[in-house]
């Protein structure tokens, strides 16, 4: 190759690099922790943020309580997303939260679930007072999230007492980390039932939903999503607002999530 050829190529690289850099550092992707329940219409609604956007969302997924301390502890997330009011007021009092982003964003449901092709000897079971769930777990686990901390298994612990029947049951309740980890309990066969949100038991084909937890059962399920008072992120406002958006919207209800706003 001639060496002004050569030189004009090396020029064009250079140049191609350098236009690069600035549109990378204009555009860092937002950090974001979310409740593990919503980790396919988030992925889903990230996506469709980039592509609409530009911008890239990286989501770390956990309970509610694990992603609060982690941000207690200096995690560099931009945006919160919790399955309970609780833990958000946790961060709020520490100074964690930027001013007046919080907003409630989603609502959801408790059910009860089985594995899918499991034993049917649960199908015709009902939800009500003192209803007869220790004799349907035959032995066998109740897999819910930790109810001592994590969102799902709080409000689920709230219903069972509420119904009388959660002194029957404690002793058998397998504690998971999260209530996606309670899900797979059911979903492989290692508990007979658990308790879940509806949006979870919709996302896996491996359980069934065999009755709902009434809303007065609980308190209200509540999804609040803000941005932390820690954010660098230039997108995170923008990306907390798209949360809300019609586009966003469309993806939470076609899981199964109720809109707030």
């Amino acid at each position: 190759m001639p060496i002004a050829l050569r030189l004009l190529f090396l020029f064009a690289v250079l140049l191609c690099q350098s236009a690069g850099e600035p549109l990378a550092a204009e555009n860092p992707p937002v950090r974001v922790g979310a409740a593990a329940s919503l980790r396919e219409a988030l992925d889903d609604v990230g996506r469709e943020y980039r592509r609409l956007r530009g911008p890239q969302a990286v989501i770390t997924y956990a309970a509610s309580s694990a992603l609060a301390r982690q941000i207690e502890a200096g995690a560099p997330f931009d945006v919160f997303l919790s399955a309970d009011g609780e833990w958000m007021d946790y961060l709020a009092q520490r100074s964690l939260i930027a001013p007046n982003t919080r907003r409630n964003l989603l609502g959801n449901a408790l059910v009860l679930i089985a594995p899918r092709n499991g034993p049917a000897a649960a199908i015709n079971l009902r939800i009500g007072p003192q209803f007869a769930l220790a004799a349907a777990l035959g032995g066998g686990k109740l897999a819910m999230a930790n109810p001592d901390a994590v969102p799902a298994g709080k409000y689920a612990k709230a219903a069972l007492i509420r119904l009388g029947v959660w002194a029957a049951v404690e002793t058998s309740v397998a504690r998971a980390e999260n209530v996606r980890a309670a899900l797979i309990f059911v979903a492989r066969g290692e508990a007979p039932l658990g308790i879940v949100y509806r949006t979870d038991a919709l996302a896996e084909p491996g359980v069934r939903i065999i009755d709902s937890f009434g809303a007065d059962l609980h308190p209200a399920i509540v999804y609040p999503a803000a941005l932390l008072s820690t954010s660098t992120a230039a997108a995170a406002t923008d990306f907390l607002a798209f949360l809300g958006e019609p586009p966003a919207q469309a993806i939470w209800r076609r899981h199964g999530f109720v809109v707030l706003q």
